[in-house]
């Protein structure tokens, strides 16, 4: 009996955060492959039965290559098994979800996406940053900051032009080169910055800062992401730095020690 793969979004780190479908598909897991940077709070609502994998990178450094996770989801499922493979974010962002489907699909497994809350829409939501706002923008870039070539150095240039807000995924942190492609695509210098690490979670820190300053920025832990726009004005917190309180009941009720 074949089984099925779930490629389920885990959102960006608030337990509270998940779907509903997402929740019921952990908490029933007989396999799950995660990425690194799923939240460990996510990681606690794993029943203690489930076989649970870290098949991520971080920072470049590779626990597994695609192509061997691709092997490892066909073949789970081709015995028979559940397999939920754990993505933080939404899958269909900068999630590998598209070579995965692939590799599904020409190994006629059957598979089902569930959606997840993706980092930029947590990181704005919990820093009360509006992505679009009637007076300062009207559109939002996803770009990812690992992957700049010179394409996207002129879809920076597009923002600049039409006051876009840019939000930059993994955007590492060489700020200074970073503050350096935003200049050269006619972002003003005065246009504010926030750099998000960790959002929704407690460990959550924000940083605000300018185009002309993001040089001075600190190193934040992963994940992050930039934002870029005038919408940043409108943060609900003026700090540079800002730890939210630790959230509470975010265990759904799970145990310590569940996860095997």
């Amino acid at each position: 009996m074949s089984g099925k793969v779930y490629l389920v979004g885990a959102g960006p780190g608030d337990p509270e955060l998940l779907t509903v479908k997402a929740l019921r598909l952990l908490q029933t897991a007989e396999t799950v492959l995660h990425d690194d940077l799923v939240a460990p709070e996510i990681l606690q609502l794993l029943p203690s039965t489930a076989r649970v994998q870290n098949v991520g990178k971080r920072c470049g450094a590779k626990t597994m290559r695609q192509e061997e996770i691709n092997f490892l989801m066909v073949t789970l499922a081709a015995s028979g098994l559940q397999v939920v493979r754990l993505k933080s974010g939404d899958p269909l962002i900068f999630g590998r979800a598209g070579e995965e489907i692939e590799a599904l699909r020409r190994s006629n497994i059957a598979y089902e996406i569930v959606p997840g809350v993706t980092s930029a829409l947590g990181a704005a939501a919990a820093t009360g940053i509006p992505l679009t706002h009637r007076q300062a923008s009207s559109t939002l870039v996803l770009t990812a900051g690992h992957r700049v070539s010179e394409k996207s150095g002129e879809s920076w240039s597009e923002c600049a032009a039409s006051e876009s807000t840019l939000v930059v995924y993994m955007p590492g942190h060489d700020y200074a080169a970073t503050a350096s492609r935003l200049c050269s695509a006619g972002f003003a210098e005065d246009t504010p910055c926030a750099i998000i690490s960790c959002a929704t979670t407690p460990r959550q820190k924000v940083h605000r800062t300018t185009v002309s300053n993001l040089y001075l920025s600190p190193t934040l832990p992963a994940p992050a992401l930039l934002v870029v726009g005038e919408v940043v004005r409108f943060a609900e917190n003026p700090a540079d730095l800002v730890e939210p309180s630790r959230l509470s009941n975010y265990a759904f009720g799970a145990q310590e020690g569940q996860l095997s």
